[in-house]
């Protein structure tokens, strides 16, 4: 029994490469179903290949068009760009299954034309009760019985009303391929029967239309999640048949990713799991730089001490073989991290312009904002942006900029220091003093420090930990004396009056 490769497997490399993304249409995109769609345009991009975008959509039941766009939309908000598919065209339309039915049924007459396939007539009760009577497990599942049917036998199966599945006639040998991130793996003879390709009423499965669709469309690498690693040696039993027929000269190789596994570390990423929202993460306030960076870390590194870079970058260096079998574990702090990493790496302008959706979200600026709100927010964002990670905090941050503070957060009154209304106005006093047309940060600080640290001893947190409630309603904000200056010297003192006169 043979166990070398496939003599015919793909050695395709730089422009010849030709990946693809594939998914099903239900439910909303998640982070492991784009981790594939990133690996593969990154690979793509990095040996100058093409990526295909076909959607796997034969599944009335579940698939809907809305998920259908929501995929759209989430490649297109990563960047994520593909050079065939859906919505772009290609010389091997269409790029959707469910207009590719008379594909299916030319291939499959060409298998059958070479008996590849044979007709299979037996039920899922007469299999087990063939492997009960024979003393063989019923988890083994089918036995190969309608391989040897006769004419007769299949002519008696037809006058019953039965129509036949197709089934794909294995080979009895075992099967090897070399996986480009786990080496080489062999599933022995014997590990897998022949399987159905068609169901009777000539519906395809997946285990016959996602290889045919590969071998036209010319796939050269197939790199996919480890969960699909079992039906390898089904994908590759077909291929063979497929070269016989005529369809295609050579096999791909095949790539299995790692699982992502929850922070636990323990069980894969649910579906279910807020985290693996992509949207869900989007309006958290994740910037497509950060999230795609975080996400090609989810199995692969660019260095083991660095964990930051471009889509360039990225580009530059991926490689498939690079990938760690292992699985890999999403971790939110981390990938939050490395989003403010990102957005600190935006230019001023362009940073301020990604918060308005998220002001606007939350009824901080107008529909448009304003000129007015516009220019607010072009000298706020500076003050905010080295210190946020998530573009969803700027309506916390710079709310009080643009609207009156309405209530104090009950952890900012908590940390209020006893001598509040002391310190308030004390510091009224002092802002007082500083003349409306120089009401600068630099003469702001100034006077405060003058008043409350040099004139009353305070240290620096309980001198400026009051003002700071008073003009943002939290406890953390923006830096105080610029926020002052943005306020201007009126709004400023009566929103410190209005704290004094609440803590007296």
């Amino acid at each position: 029994m043979s166990t070398a490769p496939h003599p015919l497997t793909t050695t395709a490399s730089g422009s010849d490469v030709r990946v693809r993304f594939c998914p099903s249409p239900t439910g909303l995109p998640h982070v492991g179903m784009v981790r594939t769609a990133l690996f593969n345009w990154a690979y793509a991009r990095h040996t100058g290949g093409k990526m295909i975008f076909r959607v796997e959509d034969t599944d009335a039941a579940r698939d809907s068009e809305e998920s259908y766009r929501q995929l759209v939309d989430a490649l297109t908000w990563l960047e994520i760009d593909w050079d065939e598919g859906v919505e772009k065209g290609g010389p091997h339309e269409p790029y959707r299954q469910s207009q590719r039915h008379d594909i299916y049924r030319e291939v499959l007459d060409k298998l059958i034309a070479t008996g590849a396939v044979y007709e299979s007539y037996s039920t899922a009760e007469e299999v087990d009760a063939r492997n009960e009577a024979n003393g063989r497990a019923k988890q083994l599942g089918y036995d190969n019985f309608d391989r040897t049917l006769t004419d007769e036998q299949k002519a008696a199966f037809r006058a019953e009303g039965r129509e036949p599945a197709w089934r794909l006639r294995v080979p009895d040998e075992d099967v090897t391929y070399v996986d480009l991130i786990r080496g080489e793996v062999t599933f022995p003879a014997g590990s897998f029967p022949d399987f159905v390709v068609v169901r009777a009423g000539g519906i395809p499965l997946y285990t016959f239309t996602n290889p045919v669709d590969d071998a036209l469309m010319g796939i050269t690498h197939v790199l996919r999640g480890e969960d699909l690693m079992p039906s390898t040696a089904r994908q590759l039993a077909l291929y063979s048949a497929l070269i016989d027929a005529g369809v295609t000269t050579f096999v791909p190789r095949f790539a299995h990713m790692p699982l992502v596994l929850g922070e636990e570390g323990t069980k894969k990423l649910s579906k279910r799991d807020p985290k693996a929202d992509l949207f869900l993460q989007r309006e958290k306030g994740f910037i497509h730089e950060g999230l795609l960076n975080y996400l090609a870390l989810l199995g692969w590194s660019i260095a083991p001490d660095r964990d930051v870079f471009s889509r360039q970058e990225l580009i530059e260096a991926f490689d498939i073989v690079n990938v760690n079998p292992n699985p890999a574990r999403f971790d939110q702090k981390k990938a939050e991290s490395i989003n403010g990493d990102h957005i600190r790496m935006l230019e001023p302008a362009d940073f301020a312009s990604r918060l308005v959706p998220y002001l606007v979200g939350a009824g901080v600026v107008s529909t448009p904002p304003t000129d007015a709100q516009r220019e607010m927010l072009a000298k706020a964002a500076p003050l905010v942006q080295e210190r946020m990670q998530m573009l969803g905090d700027a309506p916390g941050l710079l709310g009080f900029l643009f609207r009156d503070v309405e209530a104090y957060d009950e952890d900012a009154v908590k940390g209020l220091p006893a001598n509040t209304a002391e310190v308030l106005a004390a510091s009224i006093d002092a802002l007082q003093a500083v003349p409306e047309d120089a009401f600068t940060a630099e003469a702001i600080q100034a006077a405060l420090a003058s008043s409350l640290i040099d004139g009353l001893g305070l240290k620096p947190r309980v001198a400026y930990g009051p003002a700071r409630v008073a003009l943002s309603g939290r406890r953390v904000s923006p830096p105080l004396f610029e926020s002052m200056e943005l306020l201007g010297k009126s709004v400023t003192l009566d929103r410190l009056e209005r704290l004094r006169a609440e803590r007296s």
